[in-house]
């Protein structure tokens, strides 16, 4: 049985968890991923789609994720247990899966310190020479790794929260004055916010609705323990609605913004080059680390300024982003072994950090050209983030629904929920129903559709997606076998556990 717990260590206010929430939601995926797929979906249209899906999917499932951390107070193991025994292995996945995330992201965040760094001596053609260069990799990774640590290692309220209650202004200061700026820069703008706002509803297609789905899905954070844990840190004095609702709209605004600081200024500089903006590449790392540097350092000394802006605002989201899952796995560590909070973060990372160097330059090879150090036709971070992405993370959020629209059932999960002041009211009855047909539906479409994705792209059978997808599996059968066999019937610990 798992013992009472007591909230020890937690969040010290509500805008606290909000913005620590958020700094987890906000990442990599708002400022590239977000920009891209409106543009090329329809513009606004798609803004529309992506704001019906966070309200049908995400809202909803944030909600189920941070109601099973609060209510158990206690790692994501001990709060499926707490649930029903048998479910603990759900747990164990959601630890397993940041854990991945960490190993790969944490490269990724390396790669926005240096374009940070760079801005002043010209980042312009940089990209394939910095990946190609393994040691500097290594050692961006490792800068950024530490200064997630130290924030992890200084607990919630010491680390967290205070590091997101400055880090998240800054984030959102930093974005509108890029903004501001861009939208000023004159030839060119114009034609940008056409192509990024308005609506094109031809464009909209059974894909562009996938594309909304996934995407309102990944960013907010969903089926990676992240909202469970921060769940955890939070007493009944938190308005669990009111607070999802701020984190979804805090991430949408920024995912906006940063498609109005990206797009006029983007197609500024083709009219300035005499470039079509569509041979300019303007989707992912290509986006990030090639295009954009040109796009600034085209505008001369103000555009290096902006530049070091647009990547500390960078830096900051995913550092925002890397504490939270660096946090779910050492929170599990931490109160399972009953160690201290700076030695169970160091574990983590110093594994993270290990399996981030062959990452690291596997993805090096990849952007240089060479088929080398790859897993199934994939370098080792895109095969990390498919198996993370595509396959497992809607599993934890399909369950995580279902657990709480049919194990513990939504009126007592309302019930619960509900405090003075924090009311559904008349949204009880859509809530149940959403949470359990709609949502959990609305989930099992993307993992089904992202599976057949991977195995079909085009429509063409792929050996090594069918591969991807079964070592994806493997890895979920093996948490339920660990389970089963080592920490069902143990004591697998909570927040009353932790050391400081």
């Amino acid at each position: 049985m798992l013992k009472k717990t007591k909230k020890t260590g937690g969040f010290a206010s509500g805008i606290g968890f909000v913005l620590a929430a958020a700094g987890s939601a906000i990442g990599l995926g708002n400022l590239w991923a977000f920009p891209y797929k409106t543009a090329e979906n329809g513009g606004a249209a798609f803004l529309f789609l992506y704001i019906a899906c966070v309200l049908f999917i995400g809202v909803v499932t944030m909600i189920c994720e941070i109601f099973i951390g609060r209510r158990a107070q206690a790692n994501p193991v001990s709060a499926y247990k707490k649930i029903n025994k048998n479910l603990g292995w759900i747990g164990l996945i959601a630890v397993a899966v940041p854990l991945l995330i960490t190993c790969y992201y944490s490269v990724l965040g390396g790669y926005t310190v240096k374009f940070a760094f760079g801005s002043f001596v010209g980042n312009t053609n940089s990209l394939t020479a910095f990946a190609g260069k393994e040691w500097q990799v290594i050692l961006f990774t490792g800068l950024f790794l530490v200064f997630a640590l130290i924030i992890v290692m200084a607990g919630i309220k010491g680390g967290i929260e205070k590091m997101s209650k400055v880090l998240m202004p800054a984030l959102f200061l930093l974005l509108v004055a890029v903004v501001i700026f861009v939208l000023f820069l004159g030839e060119g703008v114009a034609d940008g916010l056409r192509y990024y706002l308005i609506p094109d509803f031809s464009k909209i297609t059974w894909d562009s609705v996938l594309a909304a789905m996934g995407q309102a899905f990944y960013s907010l954070s969903l089926g990676m323990g992240a909202m469970i844990v921060y769940g955890s840190y939070t007493g009944k004095e938190i308005n669990v609605l009111k607070s999802t609702a701020m984190i979804c709209v805090f991430d949408t605004i920024v995912a906006v913004l940063a498609g109005l600081a990206i797009f006029p200024a983007v197609f500024h500089f083709a009219a300035l080059e005499g470039v079509a903006p569509e041979n300019l590449k303007l989707n992912g790392l290509m986006l990030m680390f090639e295009t954009l540097p040109k796009v600034f350092e085209s505008i001369g000394y103000a555009g290096n300024i902006v530049e070091f802006f647009f990547f500390a605002m960078v830096v900051i989201a995913a550092v925002t982003s890397v504490i939270s899952i660096l946090e779910v796995s050492s929170q599990f560590l931490i109160q399972k072994f009953k160690i201290r909070r700076k030695l169970g973060s160091l574990i983590v990372a110093v594994f993270a950090f290990s399996v981030s160097i062959p990452v690291g330059i596997s993805l090096g090879n990849s952007l240089n050209g060479e088929a080398t150090m790859q897993l199934f036709g994939l370098d080792y971070l895109s095969f990390l983030d498919t198996v993370t992405n595509t396959v497992l993370m809607p599993i934890c959020a399909f369950l995580s629904c279902v657990s709480v629209g049919w194990i513990i059932g939504p009126k007592k999960a309302i019930a619960e929920l509900e405090t003075e002041g924090n009311k559904f009211g008349a949204l009880k009855s859509t809530v149940a129903v959403m949470l359990r047909f709609i949502v959990p539906t609305l989930i099992a479409v993307v993992e089904i559709f992202g599976l057949i994705d991977l195995i079909f792209p085009s429509g063409v059978f792929s050996a090594n997606g069918l591969w991807i997808t079964v070592c994806s599996f493997a890895l979920l059968g093996v948490a339920v076998a660990v389970y089963f066999l080592f920490l069902k019937n143990s004591e697998t610990g909570s927040n009353a556990d932790e050391k400081e």
